[in-house]
């Protein structure tokens, strides 16, 4: 069956409502050619990096803030030669080109002065999402390969309960970096700070030697298998991402404040947010961990006119309770991606926003949409060659045509989005070769091209502009992560009395994403599993954002002819105890067991009364 995913009303631009916006790029013409004219000459043998942007800014703004933190305050000279310091270091160390430094510091100043460091000797910086322990920590750390560590306080007791494991021998280096603390270093680590106290602050002559092809950040994903993947970042991506999002789309200055709540281990804020703030020497003000209640007040604080979101920002910030001075903030641009159309236009009326610049993109890929033009409900357009193709989802294939090629969407249609993989929209994919060649169709639209499977549906609205519609297969987002159902499968498959399960990700009214629910097949056919053991199990070995909510136990699965199982109708079910005859379980929020889901729970849920 075609993907249908139906709308009230099925968006589709008309002409007249793109001349605003058309109206608005007219006068920013020669700023606009100035930008184009950047993106269309580089190429990826430019010696262009994010060192190298960090160095320029120092030389062109050295006294304007780059980066504001609770009360502290780092011009762009003070925090390049920061990065330089950590960088001459490293060098004396022996960390050379291409080697892999593994990164386990929180969302303050020194993982951003880490990255810059190792990009500038040319080595990657391996981002380890904080919120990862156990198994899953271990895996990413080993994906890099590196022997060199970089342990924030914040990070040190997951990372103790998985460094014998790690096998670290005579030659590896365990660097720690107290958290605004005077602690020393424990026993078996070094200390960074002190280290690097007496380091040249001086530009390093390797930044000369880096190009935009050269990779220098892994950021880790929960794709459609498996544990987490390591995705290459070249210096490709954040060059662009600085002249695409904060020349060509919000027109940052350096009187700009960019506001960034989100983790530089992921994407959003590695590339969106820093990129665009460092495109013309803006400051960005950063916020360990995001808080709903804070956000506005630390918006006024730093005087911050640009933020970076995910959908779920935005929908937390709707669920405060609303005050007088919603609207008395100096925020006039945001910047991300997930604002819901349900909340569009009344987020932007109730805190005085007028330019939502909604973009699409996957950590993996160069393809990005971009809502230049400040449209309503849409992701806006993408300046790289893409396609929409129609999708089965039963049969989870594209629909091809008799010649066996892929056939793109109509207006008003959702499809798969795909991105052609060229020399100007390269795929770097992951550390992994085979997850990297699973993710590449090939033959597509004529023999020989490439293109990059996203896992996306998109809607075609016409006008080169879509719709996010949602995301296909074994991954699904939450918290603003990507969940791995396999992941979460390989954990709960192995629990005692559990002879089988599934994942996938269902909706809860008021929230962004998919919330994860598992069913499970017991040994014994029956509804037996220790509820509260499960909890237990599942808590202390996925991450939070992984753990399943909702619970179905059954007695068989449905599966197709190839033995896999279906999740089509699992999916619709979902957790509605009306249409569900199997027993259903959940986890609300600050409980540690699951209970029963009744129709009372159920309207509890579904209205609101528990924030997930």
């Amino acid at each position: 069956m075609s993907v249908d995913y139906s709308t009230k009303k099925k968006s589709v631009l008309k002409a007249k409502q793109l001349m605003p916006g058309i109206l608005r790029m007219v006068g920013r013409a020669p700023r606009l050619r100035r930008a184009i004219k950047e993106l269309l000459s580089s190429n990826m043998a430019d010696h262009i990096s994010i060192g190298s942007v960090i160095e320029e800014n120092a030389r062109k703004y050295p006294d304007r803030p780059a980066v504001l933190y609770k009360d502290e305050r780092l011009t762009h000279d003070q925090f390049n030669r920061a990065a330089n310091r950590l960088a001459h270091f490293f060098l004396g160390r022996g960390v050379k080109k291409g080697d892999v430094v593994v990164v386990m510091l929180d969302n303050r100043p020194e993982i951003l002065i880490t990255v810059v460091a190792m990009a500038k000797i040319g080595a990657i910086a391996s981002l380890i999402n904080v919120n990862q322990q156990g198994k899953v920590l271990e895996h990413s750390i080993s994906q890099g390969e590196g022997n060199v560590f970089i342990v924030g306080e914040e990070m040190l007791e997951p990372f103790e309960e998985v460094k014998a494991d790690l096998n670290l021998g005579a030659d590896d280096q365990v660097y720690f970096v107290p958290d605004g603390s005077k602690a020393p270093a424990p026993d078996g680590y070094l200390d960074l700070i002190a280290k690097i106290a007496n380091v040249s602050d001086k530009n390093p002559p390797t930044t000369a030697e880096i190009t935009m092809a050269d990779p220098f950040a892994y950021v880790f994903t929960s794709g459609t298998t498996g544990l987490p993947k390591a995705s290459v970042i070249l210096n490709f991506r954040w060059v662009g991402s600085s002249r695409w999002f904060g020349k060509l789309a919000m027109d940052l200055t350096p009187d700009d404040v960019l506001y960034v709540p989100l983790p530089f281990f992921h994407t959003n804020g590695l590339l969106v947010s820093w990129g665009a703030a460092a495109a013309n020497g803006s400051a960005m003000a950063v916020r360990r961990k995001l808080s709903a209640r804070k956000f506005w007040e630390d918006t006024r604080k730093f005087n911050a006119t640009a933020f970076i979101y995910i959908g779920e920002v935005c929908r937390y910030l709707m669920n405060q309770p609303p005050r007088d001075n919603d609207r008395d903030n100096p925020v006039k641009k945001i910047v991300g991606n997930g604002l819901r159309p349900d909340i569009w236009k009344e987020f932007k009326k109730r805190f005085d926003i007028p330019y939502v610049y909604e973009i699409y993109g996957a950590a993996e890929g160069a393809m990005v949409f971009t809502n230049l033009l400040n449209l309503d409900y849409t992701v806006g357009v993408c300046g790289t060659p893409n396609a929409i193709v129609k999708y089965d989802v039963d049969e989870d294939r594209p629909i091809t045509d008799e010649n066996g090629f892929m056939q793109k969407v109509g207006p008003g249609e959702v499809g798969l989005v795909l991105g052609e993989i060229t020399p100007r929209s390269p795929f770097a994919g992951y550390t992994d070769k085979e997850a990297t060649e699973k993710k590449i169709f090939k033959n597509v639209f004529q023999d020989g091209d490439s293109w990059f499977n996203t896992g996306d549906l998109l809607r075609n609205i016409g006008f080169g502009h879509a719709q996010f519609v949602d995301r296909l297969g074994d991954t699904f987002r939450w918290k603003g992560e990507n969940v791995s159902t396999t992941e979460i499968e390989e954990v709960v498959n192995t629990i005692a009395g559990i002879s089988g399960s599934t994942v996938y990700g269902v909706e809860i009214p008021g929230t962004d994403g998919r919330a994860g629910m598992v069913s499970i097949v017991t040994d014994t056919l029956q509804d037996d599993i220790d509820k509260a053991a499960l909890a237990r199990e599942l808590k202390s070995t996925l991450p939070s954002y992984a753990v399943p909510i909702f619970v179905r136990v059954k007695t068989e699965f449905d599966t197709t002819h190839t033995h896999k199982i279906k999740k089509t109708d699992l999916k619709k079910e979902g957790f509605d105890p009306g249409l569900v005859r199997d027993p259903l379980y959940v986890n609300l929020p600050g409980e540690d067991e699951y209970k029963e889901l009744n129709a009372e729970v159920y309207k509890d849920v579904t209205t609101g009364k528990y924030r997930f």
